[in-house]
C-alpha cells in the first residue's frame, strides 16, 4: 500500500516548548488541520497530501454504499467543526446539506472538471470523476492549494506531496493509454454506469445496466436489450463490481453466454491496497475483458 507522501517528522510541527498532548494522547494531533473526506478517493487525496499534518475523518465507513450514505449526529458535528471539508458535490445527499452548514472551508471537488451527464433515462450529472486519473490530478491539486491556504507555514510540504502525487497519476494514465490502445471490444457493459469517465478517457462506450446509481432497477426490456446487444455485438464480458449485488449482471451474462469479471468502482476502500493499486487491478480487468493487446 503506497504510504502517505509527506516525510516530515512530527515533532516539527509540534508548538516549540510544548509538552503536553491533546486527548487523544496523540502528540501532535492538536497542531494537524482538521480535515473531512466524504469518501474513499476523496480520502486518499488529503491522506497523500497531507500525510502527518492533517488528520482525516471519513464519512463513508469501508463496506458501506456511498450513494446511500446517512450521517450520524457525530459526522454532522465533525463536518460543520472542521477546517477543511472535501466532497464531490451531487453525490452523497446528506453530504451536500451538511456542508451547507460547515464553519470551515468546503470545497467541491468536482467543480470545475468537465462532467458528464448520465446515460439512463433519469440523466443527472455522473458523479464518479474519480475513475480518470487525470481529473484525479486535477483534483489533487485543489487539494493542495486548500491545505496550503488553511495551513500556510506548511504549503510548500502540500505542493511537493501533490507534485509527487501528480506524477504517479501521470504514469497511472499512461499505463492505462497504453494498455488499452489495441482492444477488440470497445464497450465495457457494466452493472451501473460509474465508468462514464474512464470510458471517456481510453476511448470505450459504456453501457450500464443501471443509471449513475447502482439501485436503480432495471426493467426486464431493458435487461433483454441489453443481452441481445451483448450478442450481437462481440462483447465477451459484463462486468460485476464490488459492493453491488452482482444478480442482475450475472443474468445478462448467462443469457448472452459470456463471462463475468469485477470491476471495482472506488466508491469504497479497494480489498487490497490503494487507489493506484486497484486501478492498476482495474487496468488488468479491462484488458483481459477487451481483448486488448
Amino acid at each position: 500500500m503506497h504510504k502517505p507522501l509527506l516525510a516530515v517528522a512530527a515533532g516539527a510541527f509540534l508548538i516549540a516548548g510544548c509538552s503536553a498532548t491533546d486527548s487523544d494522547n496523540s502528540p501532535g494531533a492538536a497542531s494537524q488541520v482538521s480535515v473531512v473526506a466524504s469518501h474513499y478517493p476523496v480520502q486518499f487525496l488529503a491522506e497523500q497530501i497531507g500525510g502527518d499534518l492533517v488528520n482525516v475523518e471519513t464519512l463513508t465507513s469501508p463496506g458501506t454504499e456511498p450513494h446511500d450514505l446517512e450521517l450520524t449526529p457525530q459526522q454532522v458535528g465533525e463536518v460543520q467543526n472542521a477546517s477543511a471539508v472535501f466532497y464531490l458535490a451531487d453525490f452523497q445527499p446528506a453530504v451536500d446539506d451538511a456542508v451547507g452548514e460547515a464553519s470551515g472551508t468546503a470545497v467541491d471537488l468536482s467543480e470545475g472538471l468537465p462532467l458528464l451527464t448520465g446515460e439512463d433515462d433519469h440523466g443527472g450529472t455522473d458523479p464518479h470523476v474519480w475513475l480518470d486519473p487525470v481529473l484525479m490530478q486535477q483534483m489533487a491539486t485543489t487539494v493542495a492549494d486548500t491545505l496550503a491556504q488553511q495551513d500556510p507555514d506548511n504549503a510548500q510540504a502540500y505542493q511537493d506531496n501533490a507534485a509527487q502525487l501528480d506524477e504517479e497519476l501521470a504514469a497511472l494514465n499512461t499505463e492505462w493509454q497504453d494498455g488499452t490502445a489495441n482492444c477488440e471490444v470497445t464497450t465495457l457493459v457494466v452493472s451501473h454506469e460509474a465508468f462514464g469517465y474512464l470510458a471517456n478517457q481510453y476511448g470505450f462506450e459504456q453501457r450500464g445496466i443501471s443509471g449513475l446509481s447502482p439501485e436503480t432497477e432495471p426493467s426486464a426490456a431493458a435487461i433483454a436489450d441489453l443481452t441481445q446487444f451483448v450478442r450481437d455485438n462481440n462483447v465477451t464480458t459484463v462486468y460485476t463490481e464490488t459492493l453491488v449485488d452482482p444478480a442482475v449482471a450475472e443474468t445478462v451474462a448467462a443469457e448472452a453466454g459470456v463471462q463475468t469479471a469485477v470491476l471495482d468502482p472506488l466508491e469504497g476502500p479497494p480489498a487490497d491496497g490503494d487507489y493506484l493499486d486497484a486501478m492498476r487491478a482495474n487496468l488488468q480487468t479491462v484488458m483481459a475483458g477487451q481483448t486488448c493487446s
